[in-house]
C-alpha cells in the first residue's frame, strides 16, 4: 500500500500533478485492495470522479460485492446523482454484510424525496438486521421527527440517549428538549435543555430554553437566557421580540420598550418588533412614539392589518377622524377583506359629519357584523340620527331578540312606536 500512502501524501503537500500520475498507475496496474483503498482515500479527499473510476474498475471484477456499492453510492450521492446512488444500493443482496449499511444510506436517500414510508420500511430492516445499532434509532427518529410524528420521535431519541447523547454532532438532548416544548411539554423540555447547554453552550439551544420557558410562564428566567444570548450573539434577530414580551408578563414596560428599541437597531425591516414597540408605547402613554412605530410596521408591510387596526382604534380614541379616513385610503387591500375598517370608516365619517359616506360603510359593514351587538347599536343609532326610524327599529327588534329585558332597546323601540 505504499503507493496509496505515497499518492495521500503528495495531495496533502499540494503536488497534484505528481498524485495524479501516481493515481493512473493504481489505476491501470494496482492489485483490488490497493485501488478500494485508494478510492476510499480519495472520496474522503473530494477526488470523487476519481475514486468513481477505481470503483468502476473494480466492480467489473466484483459485480455483487456489497462494500464496493456502498462506496459507490456514497461517491454518487455527493456527486448529486441520488437516483443512480438508489439504483446501485438496491443490488446489495440481504445476505450481504453491507447490507445494513445499504438500507441506512437508501432510508437517507428516501427522505430527503420526502417517500417517508419507504424510508420508515428500510430504517426498520436496518434495525432487524442491526439491532443494536443506535445511529438506526437517531435516524428514526430524525424521519419521526420530519413527519411531526412527536411520540414516536421521543420514544426513539430516548432510545438513542441510552447510549449516547451526542450523534454525529447533534446533540440528543436537544432534539428531546425542542420536541417535548413543541408538543407543550415545557417543563419537561427545560430539563434537556439544561442538559444540553452543559453539554454545549450553543445559541440555537440557548434561544430554545429561553422560548421554552417563556412559553411555561417562567418569565424572568426568560428575561436571563434571552440576555445572555444578546451578550453572545447581539444580531440573533428573533430573541428581541420575545424579550420584550418577557418584560411586558413582568411588568417592565419600558425595559420592554428598550428590548423593542434593541431590536430595531438590529432589524430595522422587522414589522413585528415595530408593531410590538407601539403596544408597548400605547401602555406607558407614549401616544406619538406609538403612532410612529405603528407607522413604521405599515410602511414595511401596508397590508399588515394588525397594526392598521391598532393605529385605526388609536385614531378613533383620540377623535382623529380624518387620520382615520387618511389611513385606509392608503391601505394594501381592499376594505372588504378586514370588515373591521369598514365600521371604523363609517365611525370617522359619522363624526365628520359625512353622513352618505357613513351610511355607505355601515350599509357594507353591516353584512359582516349583523350579530355583533356592539356594531347593531351604533348602526342603529346612527339610523335613529338620520331619520331612519323603520330601519333603525329593526336593529334594534335584532338586539332586542338576542336580550329580551333590555331596558335601552325597549325605550328605543316604545319612542319609535314600535311597541
Amino acid at each position: 500500500m505504499d503507493r496509496v500512502n505515497k499518492i495521500i501524501t503528495l495531495l496533502e503537500n499540494g503536488q497534484h500533478n505528481e498524485a495524479i500520475h501516481e493515481y493512473n498507475v493504481v489505476l491501470r496496474n494496482g492489485m483490488p485492495d490497493e485501488k478500494f483503498l485508494l478510492a476510499e482515500e480519495l472520496y474522503h479527499f473530494g477526488f470523487l470522479e476519481e475514486a468513481k473510476k477505481l470503483v468502476g474498475t473494480l466492480l467489473e471484477i466484483y459485480p455483487e460485492e456489497g462494500e464496493l456499492l456502498v462506496l459507490l453510492g456514497e461517491i454518487l450521492v455527493e456527486l448529486g446523482d441520488e437516483e443512480q446512488a438508489i439504483l446501485e444500493l438496491e443490488k446489495i443482496s440481504e445476505h450481504d454484510p453491507s447490507f445494513g449499511q445499504s438500507l441506512l444510506l437508501l432510508a437517507d436517500l428516501y427522505q430527503v424525496q420526502g417517500l417517508y414510508e419507504v424510508c420508515e420500511r428500510k430504517l426498520l430492516k436496518a434495525k432487524e438486521i442491526l439491532p443494536n445499532e443506535i445511529i438506526i434509532d437517531f435516524a428514526l427518529g430524525e424521519l419521526y421527527s420530519d413527519q411531526g410524528e412527536i411520540t414516536q420521535a421521543i420514544k426513539a431519541y430516548e432510545t438513542v440517549l441510552k447510549e449516547q447523547s451526542e450523534i454525529a454532532g447533534v446533540s440528543v438532548h436537544q432534539r428531546l428538549a425542542e420536541l417535548l416544548s413543541a408538543s407543550g411539554a415545557f417543563e419537561d423540555a427545560l430539563v434537556y435543555y439544561d442538559k444540553a447547554l452543559d453539554e454545549k453552550l450553543e445559541i440555537n439551544t440557548l434561544f430554545g430554553y429561553a422560548f421554552t420557558a417563556l412559553q411555561a410562564g417562567y418569565n424572568r428566567t426568560a428575561i436571563e437566557k434571552f440576555t445572555e444570548l444578546k451578550e453572545l450573539d447581539p444580531e440573533y434577530h428573533s430573541l428581541y421580540l420575545y424579550l420584550a414580551k418577557a418584560y411586558e408578563y413582568e411588568e417592565e414596560l419600558e425595559n420592554s420598550l428598550t428590548a423593542v428599541q434593541e431590536g430595531i437597531k438590529q432589524d430595522e425591516f422587522n414589522k413585528e418588533l415595530f408593531f410590538y414597540g407601539g403596544k408597548i408605547s400605547i401602555k406607558l402613554g407614549k401616544i406619538d412614539l406609538a403612532e410612529k412605530y405603528f407607522r413604521e410596521s405599515l410602511a414595511l408591510d401596508p397590508g399588515y392589518t394588525e397594526a392598521a387596526l391598532t393605529l385605526n382604534k388609536l385614531f378613533l380614541q383620540e377623535e382623529r377622524y380624518e387620520d382615520v379616513i387618511e389611513l385606509i385610503s392608503q391601505l394594501d387591500y381592499a376594505e372588504d377583506e378586514e370588515p373591521q375598517l369598514l365600521w371604523d370608516t363609517a365611525i370617522a365619517y359619522h363624526n365628520l359629519e359625512e353622513y352618505s359616506y357613513a351610511s355607505d360603510k355601515y350599509e357594507s359593514a353591516y353584512t359582516f357584523f349583523k350579530n355583533n351587538e356592539a356594531f347593531l347599536l351604533d348602526y342603529g343609532y346612527f339610523l335613529i340620527e338620520e331619520g331612519k326610524n323603520d330601519l333603525a327599529a329593526e336593529i334594534f327588534k335584532q338586539l332586542l331578540k338576542s336580550d329580551p329585558t333590555n331596558g335601552e332597546y325597549l325605550d328605543l323601540l316604545e319612542r319609535l312606536n314600535i311597541l
